[in-house]
């Protein structure tokens, strides 16, 4: 997985296609930041405001991930969302609606940051498209597989051999199945690197969520992670096991928004 990460300066232009972001959209903003703040050590400020309050969230000063705060009206599934690089934003989001993906926002201009827009492909996961100006993404202080930041993004979904058309057009990406997996999994590459992973659960999907994407945090110690979550407040969804990949757990934040930990080897 940690093929999936570039150390990358934040005026660095990202290769369209490449994750490049995380955001969540929460109802209790300051509550949001407590939790994430104590658990990965990341202190915030103020980013665009144009779909309300908002904030980014930063590792050693290197900002990693960003918080949005959703209007008391709307009751939109707290989740994690990815977003993917785009040199033209308008351009990607008409690609998704001819591919039989929908735009759900935008797009529109983030101040002086960039363009964005949030989209969905055709079985309804959400992710984002964004197009930097000034603001290109994730920056990760020191080398890949530091705590607190961004390690995968993985899309849990049906089947993967139509969504990954959808994605291969929209994107780019070269669709590689994983056959020693032994069960339904597609790695999406850029320019030979890994970047994001698609599984399918068939009727093992939740049916409270429907297709989503899952994002994947680093940490020193996912045990002890565990321990942490339940005790500011969050709740466990999947035990702490060790996979290929290094020891990996699910969790939720106490407004149900469910991420992965995972402690990689080195």
């Amino acid at each position: 997985m940690t093929e999936a990460r570039e150390s990358a300066g934040p005026h660095a232009r990202r290769a369209p296609g490449t994750p490049c972001w995380v955001s969540l959209m929460a109802h209790g903003l300051a509550a949001t930041e407590e939790f994430y703040g104590e658990l990965f050590g990341w202190e915030f400020r103020p980013g665009p405001q144009q779909l309300g309050p908002y904030v980014r969230a930063l590792l050693d000063g290197h900002e990693v991930a960003g918080m949005g705060q959703l209007p008391p009206d709307r009751r939109l599934p707290i989740a994690w969302t990815p977003y993917f690089a785009s040199d033209d934003v308008d351009r990607t989001a008409d690609t998704v609606r001819l591919c039989g993906g929908t735009v759900a926002v935008g797009p529109l201009d983030a101040a002086e940051a960039g363009r964005m827009a949030i989209a969905a492909d055709p079985s309804g996961a959400v992710f984002g498209i964004w197009q930097g100006s000034a603001h290109f993404g994730t920056t990760v202080p020191g080398a890949p597989g530091t705590p607190g930041t961004p390690a995968w993004n993985e899309l849990v979904t049906f089947e993967t051999e139509s969504v990954a058309k959808f994605y291969t057009t929209v994107f780019g990406y070269e669709a590689e199945p994983v056959l020693s997996a032994g069960f339904d999994y597609v790695t999406l590459h850029l320019a030979g690197r890994p970047v994001a992973g698609l599984h399918g659960v068939g009727h093992a999907l939740p049916r409270d969520r429907g297709p989503h994407w899952q994002t994947y945090f680093e940490v020193a110690d996912t045990d002890l992670t565990l321990r942490q979550v339940t005790e500011l407040g969050g709740r466990v969804v999947r035990q702490a096991h060790d996979s290929p990949h290094g020891r990996v757990a699910t969790v939720a934040d106490p407004e149900g928004a469910e991420f992965s930990v995972i402690r990689e080897p080195h």
